[in-house]
């Protein structure tokens, strides 16, 4: 019998929290709930859940310090619910660790389709990384068995998902990827709607590796720069 997987989910609106929590638990995981920020970091180090659910704007400690400071305490995917439609604050959330984002409101199909995505990515980033490669491109090198990356000797602090995305695009460096096939492959689902998702990460990564790195090819998508 598999193992039963847990999430954590994050959210001080009851109603939306109790709806996450009855779907999930019929979607066969293992749930629980946190209605403020302190209680999320005392159930997450409890409970040690394979995925978090975080809503951005919480009580107290808001989405982002409870996602800094899970992430320094042990790495974790993180799925962010946020209400805000800057992409500024998309941004920094992806940069404290966050792996996915998705705006309110939302449909509970498209939620689990992401856990479900998400959780796969980790389990193929277990096996990538058993194949120890280190791939160079120009200036940018990528150890895939540490999952670490290296601009000029220096190294950038990516999350899974930067780092998945770069791994992507650096196994054909030059060719374009479109975004359909980006979310395919790397998130694990195509979704038109949802090729947002690829902007806001690939703008975080060309601010953590520099602005010419990834080239846009505008209406198509995106490739790494050869040098």
């Amino acid at each position: 019998m598999l193992e039963q997987r847990r999430i954590l989910v994050v959210e001080d609106d009851e109603t939306i929290a109790l709806a996450v929590r009855n779907r999930l638990a019929a979607e066969g995981f293992d749930v629980r709930v946190a209605g403020d920020g302190q209680d999320a970091l005392v159930q997450y180090a409890r409970g040690e859940p394979d995925l978090v659910i975080l809503d951005r704007l919480l009580p107290g400690l808001d989405g982002l310090e409870v996602c800094r400071r899970m992430q320094a305490a042990r790495p974790v995917p993180v799925l962010m619910l946020t209400a805000l439609g800057d992409e500024t604050d998309v941004l920094v959330g992806l940069g404290v660790g966050a792996d996915d984002y998705l705006a309110k409101p939302f449909s509970m199909r498209e939620l689990v389709a992401r856990i479900h995505a998400l959780l796969r990515r980790v389990e193929r980033a277990v096996q990538l990384a058993a194949e120890d490669t280190v791939i160079r491109v120009g200036e940018v090198e990528i150890d895939t068995a540490a999952r670490r990356v290296f601009v000029r000797g220096a190294e950038a602090q990516l999350t899974r998902t930067e780092f998945d995305l770069l791994r992507r695009l650096a196994e054909r460096p030059g060719q374009v990827f479109e975004r359909g096939r980006l979310l395919s492959d790397v998130w694990g689902f195509s979704e038109a709607a949802a090729t947002r998702t690829v902007d806001s990460h690939v703008r975080a990564l060309r601010r953590k590796l520099g602005p010419d790195v990834v080239r846009t090819v505008h209406g198509v998508g995106y490739a790494l720069v050869r040098r």
